[in-house]
């Protein structure tokens, strides 16, 4: 497939070629050059349409009981010290949090220039290997979270991604706090399930429910986009294909605190040993690496 850089190349090319004197000396031929130039700057826009907007990220936790939850924790609080460093804001959509500062699920929106360009390779299933605090035996426990990063859609977007309301389930309950402790007597808060792809979908953290509803449903539509970019399927299909389960073997990066220390993103090979930092919010060295495959 071809990618940004070669994209630009041709285009400085034919830009180049059409300042040559002799360039309408035959018209058809300077059709046809107007016509791929066009082409390729579509192109181009596609590729870059979405990177320099903000970004929706969820984070879910797999197996590994508290641990897992831990962890969620814990990459939680890795993207929000690296969201600050970039200047960034945050706001958040939805948490379900346990009862000693771990969480379930949480989803979050990260507002600033490229921000989902930056993040949106995080996408995928993080590992966390180290002794269980949770563990009276101090055993050595392996840990899974899903990351997910979508595009955040302007309204005018979110218009291109029609979804008939009889494919919705949706349902409406209370907003609740760590432990399920009810926080909001209303039911503002929102599930969608998009039937036919499985694909569900929480929001809960503004005032009304119709405000929830309509944050639950950008969400919906930018996961069903993410789903067919990556099936390389349009739009209509992907809404028609069933959402397959995750598949936690498939993991993108390990972070091992024990018996070493050293975080590992396993597409690009980018290893440092300088855990700490990573968890502090230093990503650069591997959001620069994915960048540069």
């Amino acid at each position: 497939m071809e990618d940004t850089k070669q994209i630009n190349e041709e285009i400085k090319r034919l830009e180049a070629f059409m300042q040559s004197p002799d360039f309408w000396s035959d018209k058809n031929k300077a059709q046809a050059t107007l016509k791929e130039l066009s082409e390729l700057k579509g192109k181009l826009e596609g590729f870059g349409k979405y990177d320099k907007g903000n970004a929706i990220m969820a984070i879910i936790s797999g197996a590994g009981g508290d641990d897992a939850e831990d962890f969620s924790g814990m990459l939680l609080s890795m993207y929000l010290k690296y969201a600050d460093k970039k200047g960034w804001g945050i706001s958040f959509i939805h948490e379900h949090q346990n009862d000693h500062g771990g969480y379930r699920n949480i989803t979050l929106e990260i507002s600033g220039k490229n921000a989902y360009g930056n993040l949106k390779n995080e996408s995928g299933v993080h590992r966390l290997v180290r002794v269980s605090p949770f563990n009276a035996n101090q055993k050595r426990h392996t840990s899974f979270a899903l990351v997910e990063v979508l595009p955040k859609f302007s309204k005018l977007e979110e218009k291109d991604i029609m979804i008939p309301e009889t494919d919705l389930k949706i349902e409406f309950s209370r907003a609740g706090g760590p432990g399920g402790q009810n926080v909001n007597k209303r039911e503002t808060a929102v599930r969608i399930v998009h039937i036919p792809s499985g694909i569900a979908v929480h929001a809960s953290k503004e005032r009304s429910q119709e405000q929830n509803r309509q944050q639950a449903m950008a969400i919906l539509r930018a996961k069903i986009f993410k789903k067919a970019q990556e099936e390389k399927k349009s739009v209509d299909e992907s809404m028609k294909l069933k959402n397959t389960e995750i598949e936690w073997g498939n993991q993108i990066r390990s972070y091992v605190l024990h018996p070493y220390k050293m975080v590992k993103d396993h597409r690009t090979d980018a290893e440092t040993s300088n855990v700490d930092a990573v968890l502090d919010g230093e990503l650069d060295v591997f959001i620069e690496a994915e960048k540069n495959l």
